[in-house]
């Protein structure tokens, strides 16, 4: 058992506790309460005195390549991107990542806890998209959920793979059409396996890549769509379309979409925000809008890409969201239970509140908002996986 007292907790669960404590058992928060002087000696275990601190839930990153794609080391890998078709459904993205990579320390080390991690976006259709735990040897304990989402790509990253090969897609407007073609299938086929279970024809062929999408025509599983602001309607539409639940991932110049993203119902990814602000895809870098958007009620997030920028900045994202206009609890929640949300695992994490697993920061001083705050303890499943004393 492990108690922590004497603590600010930003329980991100519309809750501010001034002077609170928190009670974690195997992994998970027991207790969570105003301290008021309660008597904790019925709790036995160690006691972390907190005395100054603020705490909060372990930082989520949902849209990550971490552990697949490597430009730390002396040579860059990428384990996350298979371009060899640009129809890749089935892909699964947990057996292309590494887990003893840096970067997950990197993560943990910096408050990140939790990563959705993604397939790159060289092709049309990427694959699926899985939700694991930033600290562990192996990637399949490590894992929360898999698959959380497909993940399909638009615009200039597959275009250009392609394109370069004299493939297909070489241009824009091909990318919707491969995508919109794979659905109509996709509903043919099942359609098919249902009148053949009723015995009114025959069972048509596994197809694994029609297989993988059943669960986002069927609204089980949600479509993450990288999009720019060149593709923000596009993207509309086709969801549109087929009545889908999904997330337009980068969203960068989602101001100038403002009402046609809420009227979609969509929930947006928003970053990296260092990105160079120059042609093409990342034009318009309208880190303003996010205050805008959740002003809206479009529930939003924060993302790093790591390693395209480095996961340590996921903080600095939030930092930047608040100089731009938003409150400070609202970013936090922006890297923590927004993005929980949207993978789907608000059950488990991103808040403190009873019965979640117990994955819990301890800064000196408000992240996003102190510019000196740092980070002394990262503690995920209950364990204590970080300390910077002990550095």
């Amino acid at each position: 058992m492990l108690i922590i007292k004497n603590a600010k907790i930003y329980t991100m669960a519309d809750r501010i506790i001034d002077n609170g404590y928190i009670v974690i058992e195997d992994g998970k928060i027991v207790k969570v309460d105003d301290y008021n002087n309660e008597d904790l000696s019925k709790f036995q275990g160690e006691i972390i005195d907190a005395n100054g601190m603020v705490v909060l839930p372990g930082l989520i990153d949902c849209h990550s390549h971490v552990g697949g794609m490597n430009f730390s080391e002396r040579r860059s890998i990428d384990d996350l991107n298979e371009m060899t078709n640009n129809i890749t459904a089935d892909m699964e993205a947990i057996y292309g990542v590494d887990p003893q990579s840096q970067d997950f320390r990197y993560a943990y080390e910096s408050g990140i806890t939790t990563l959705g991690i993604t397939p790159g976006s060289g092709n049309v259709i990427c694959g699926l998209v899985f939700a694991t735990k930033t600290y562990g040897d192996n990637i399949f304990d490590m894992s929360i959920k898999n698959p959380v989402a497909l993940k399909v790509a638009l615009g200039g990253n597959p275009k250009r793979t392609y394109g370069d090969r004299k493939l297909s897609p070489s241009s824009r407007m091909a990318i919707p059409s491969i995508i919109i073609d794979l659905f109509d299938k996709t509903e043919r086929y099942m359609k098919d396996k249902e009148a053949a279970q009723l015995g009114r024809k025959d069972m048509p062929s596994y197809d694994k890549n029609l297989e993988a999408i059943i669960p986002v025509l069927k609204k089980e599983m949600p479509l993450k769509i990288h999009c720019t602001q060149f593709d923000t309607m596009t993207a509309i539409e086709i969801t549109k379309r087929f009545d889908l639940n999904f997330s337009l991932d980068h969203a960068w110049g989602a101001s100038e979409y403002m009402e046609e993203i809420v009227d979609s119902g969509c929930s947006i990814v928003f970053g990296p925000v260092g990105s160079i602000k120059s042609f093409g895809e990342a034009r318009l870098i309208d880190i303003e809008s996010v205050a805008e958007l959740d002003n809206r009620g479009v529930l939003t997030a924060l993302t790093t890409d790591a390693p395209i920028l480095s996961i340590d900045s996921l903080i600095h994202h939030a930092g930047e969201a608040v100089r731009s206009g938003l409150e400070v609890e609202r970013a936090l929640k922006m890297i923590t239970i927004n993005p929980a949300k949207i993978l789907g695992l608000d059950d488990r994490i991103g808040s403190i509140e009873e019965g979640k697993d117990a994955d819990i920061l301890l800064f000196q001083g408000i992240p996003a908002y102190n510019t000196n705050a740092k980070l002394i303890n990262t503690i995920i499943n209950g364990e204590v996986v970080f300390s910077f004393n002990a550095i």
